[in-house]
């Protein structure tokens, strides 16, 4: 099921958050056609500002647009002008009042459809995949990453038979839930078709630790604050009072 299911939908609820926080009975199908459109808008509108994502989160009449961006000066623009257009066209498109958040991204590397951007990039700029793949893992993995897998689908090379090819580093446990896996899918548009490439970072492990972690917290505990039940550090265990 890891392979056949979004990394990021499987752990919803768990240990990733919704990117579209509202709810609605009688409206749901118009508001996600908004939510859709929105995207659009910001995606094409800022195609090279470095827009990873965009969160919406919907109370009453308001609407709150969260753009996360790895170029915030491009987005907001000179005097917050293309802010200010932006926020004119949406209002105008959902009837509502809007606010907007840039928030930057300090690590582009780490950002799985940044990184999906940067390779489809130099695609169309005719660079050889193997190259452009090889360069993204190292800035990944050099980045902090605990594994990364890069997928890639088209016309490699611009041969006339589609093929499919995957790299990897690391580890990449896609079946583990407790596993921060961030998932981002792009295309490129070269002369020869789309070219498909799909990455999955894996950032952190959550609520995972080994005997020899659990061991340095209890030492540390242990002298920090006296415990009154003595506590068997080699064992862990809690010693009985004779």
């Amino acid at each position: 099921m890891g392979q056949k299911i979004h990394p990021r939908g499987f752990r919803l609820g768990y240990v990733q958050d919704w990117q579209s926080k509202w709810f609605s009975v009688h409206k749901m199908p118009e508001l996600i056609g908004e939510d859709f459109e929105i995207r659009r808008m910001v995606s094409q509108r800022f195609s090279q500002a470095s827009v990873s994502w965009v969160g919406i989160e919907r109370a009453g009449s308001y609407l709150k647009l969260t753009i996360h961006t790895a170029r915030p000066g491009i987005v907001i623009g000179r005097r917050g002008m293309d802010i200010e257009n932006l926020k004119k066209d949406i209002e105008a498109l959902t009837s509502r009042k809007v606010f907007i958040n840039v928030s930057e991204i300090k690590i582009a590397e780490m950002d799985p459809r940044l990184v999906g951007q940067s390779i489809a990039q130099q695609l169309e700029k005719r660079i050889g995949h193997k190259k452009a793949i090889k360069r993204a893992m190292e800035r990944t993995m050099g980045s902090g990453a605990l594994g990364i897998k890069i997928m890639v689908s088209g016309r490699l090379g611009g041969s006339e038979i589609a093929r499919r090819e995957q790299f990897r580093k690391g580890r990449v446990p896609l079946q583990t839930l407790s596993a921060d896996i961030d998932y981002g899918l792009t295309e490129a548009m070269t002369v020869m078709g789309k070219i498909g490439v799909k990455v999955w970072i894996f950032k952190k492990l959550f609520f995972a630790k080994t005997p020899r972690e659990l061991m340095d917290q209890l030492k540390k505990l242990q002298s920090e604050t006296p415990l009154e039940v003595p506590v068997n550090i080699e064992s862990g265990k809690i010693e009985e009072k004779k």
